[in-house]
């Protein structure tokens, strides 16, 4: 607003505003009256002045005060006889019309100061306003861009989720079993589960059909009580495809409960694993066919002492098949003694035999088959096997296995070949050691319903500094090791659901120590 235009001045204070009013009639009446100007004979008009900016700076009451001063200085001093209040009928008439002027023109004056004040407002609203819409605009503008830019990130978001699940062969979906509907299948879901991206969303039942039909009531168990319960599930089953190519599914629900509460949405992934169930598949075959590799070396290292093994009980035969033949070939055969030499002969044979059966496991090539096996059994059937080993060392082979001691259910040839990696781990760490050498296998039941078993020797220990690398694959301290007994014995034991470490014993030697559960199912 203009300062510098008095009309636009805003109104002053009321006690100005009256002053004003006092003065303005006061300067009018001074003017008219001043000799020099000869305005005596027309003060009309400035009386009416007066009033009028009494009316426009102050309004109807100090307008109102120069009306009346203004009549009045032109009662006492214009109106004949002059300098007299005294009544003056015959000029009524001048004094009504200066009257009815004064009013009419100070009530312009408040109208107009009033439009103008309302012009005034209404501009400053105005500005304010559109301001106000600029400022909207600009936000709306800003905001506008901030979508474009949210929608063009989301744009590329959804792009290269499409191009991840694409590569990951995971899609995404949301379903509501209760209803058999499905909401929602990304483009990778309906690739995975063999369906055309550019048909229409299928149905529920028509998805259900494509799994494999031994698969079926497992899924529609697991979804069924995933419902009942509002919890998330997991699970494998096998697609068919169009084409009857099978894949391996890996599947994720979680529930998101309805606005409403009146249905349960189930919204997850699906993974097509069939790859790398096949790379698994692999990875065991290469596994089993390196343990039997590893099995094989150990007992070409072990052919000496195996060979002394088997030779004494076919010595022992030979001998006692002689002895047998002198109590049959005297004058008076002997039948008893004869019949006591030929028992012996079939025990040294079936001894001969199992030594030779064992051996034959060992470097037989079969499907992993899993039972009930006890492990001290196992125990004293490697001992069996490779106390020839010990004793060419000078080493004394001993057990502590606890009685009675649960079953695990596992594979005994791989228990075989991890209780003779870790046995002639020890008898390799006790050929040059002075003093006692000794080889003890002990087994105990521990904590959590498992089977603790343990191979101690008094060997040279671990390697300083590196105890914790002896189950890694390659790592080895013998000149002529591979560095695969133990990663391999490591592999066996935790697909067993076990555990395998080691430890230093005082105040020489280590301990390996290896748990398993007792009758329970192993991992896969």
């Amino acid at each position: 607003m203009p300062t510098s235009n008095p009309l636009l001045w805003p109104k002053p204070p009321a006690i100005w505003s009256y002053g004003i009013a006092v003065l303005s009639v006061a300067a009018a009446l001074i003017i008219s009256r001043w000799p020099a100007l000869h305005l005596g004979d027309a003060p009309v008009s400035l009386f009416l002045c007066a009033v009028i900016l009494s009316a426009w700076f102050g309004g109807t009451g100090p307008g109102s005060l120069a009306t009346a001063l203004s009549a009045l200085a032109f009662y006492y001093y214009f109106l004949p006889p002059t300098h007299s209040l005294a009544a003056k009928p015959e000029e009524i008439p001048r004094l009504l019309i200066f009257l009815v002027s004064a009013v009419f023109v100070g009530s312009l004056s408040v109208a107009q100061r009033r439009a103008t004040e309302s012009l005034r407002s209404a501009r400053d609203d105005l500005k304010v306003t559109v301001r106000e819409l600029q400022n909207t605009n600009e936000a709306l503008q800003a905001e506008s861009r901030e979508r474009k830019s949210a929608e063009e990130s989301l744009r590329r978001s959804e792009g290269y989720l499409a191009e991840a699940q694409r590569l990951s062969h995971t899609g995404s979906w949301a379903s509501i079993p209760a209803r058999g509907e499905i909401k929602y299948f990304s483009e990778e879901c309906y690739r995975v589960l063999g369906f055309d991206p550019h048909d229409e969303q299928p149905r529920y039942e028509t998805f259900f059909q494509r799994i494999h039909l031994d698969d079926q009531p497992k899924v529609r168990e697991a979804v069924e009580k995933a419902g009942r319960e509002n919890t998330e599930f997991e699970l494998d089953y096998r697609i068919v495809h169009p084409g009857g190519e099978i894949r391996e599914i890996h599947v994720i629900g979680h529930p998101v409960p309805s606005p409403t509460g009146d249905f349960v949405e189930f919204v997850g992934t699906v993974i097509d694993i069939t790859e790398r169930k096949r790379a698994e598949e692999s990875v065991r075959q290469a596994q089993s066919d390196l343990a039997r590799v590893n099995r094989v070396t150990t007992m070409g290292e072990l052919t000496a002492s195996l060979a002394h093994e088997v030779n004494q009980p076919i010595a022992a035969a030979v001998t006692n098949a002689k002895t047998c033949l002198r109590w049959l070939t005297r004058e008076h055969p002997d039948v008893e003694e004869a019949r006591a030499a030929a028992m012996r002969i079939v025990n040294d044979g079936t001894r001969a035999a199992e030594i030779i059966k064992r051996v034959r496991l060992l470097f037989k090539k079969e499907t992993s088959e899993r039972e009930l096996v006890g492990i001290d059994e196992v125990a004293e059937e490697m001992v069996v096997l490779l106390r020839g080993e010990a004793m060419r060392y000078s080493i004394s082979l001993k057990t502590e296995l606890e009685a009675n001691t649960p079953r695990v259910m596992a594979d005994r040839v791989q228990l075989q070949q991890v209780l003779m990696n870790l046995m002639i781990n020890g008898i390799d760490a006790m050929k040059d050691v002075v003093g006692t050498r000794e080889l003890t296998i002990k087994s105990q039941r521990a904590e959590n319903d498992q089977i603790l078993v343990s191979v101690n020797d008094t060997g040279v220990g671990l390697p300083a500094q590196q105890a914790s690398q002896v189950f890694e694959a390659f790592f080895t301290t013998k000149p002529h090791g591979t560095g695969m007994g133990l990663a391999i014995s490591r592999s066996i034991v935790e697909s067993h659901g076990g555990r395998l470490w080691a430890a230093n014993n005082s105040p020489r030697g280590a301990s390996f120590y290896f748990v398993l559960p007792a009758n329970a199912e192993a991992k896969d």
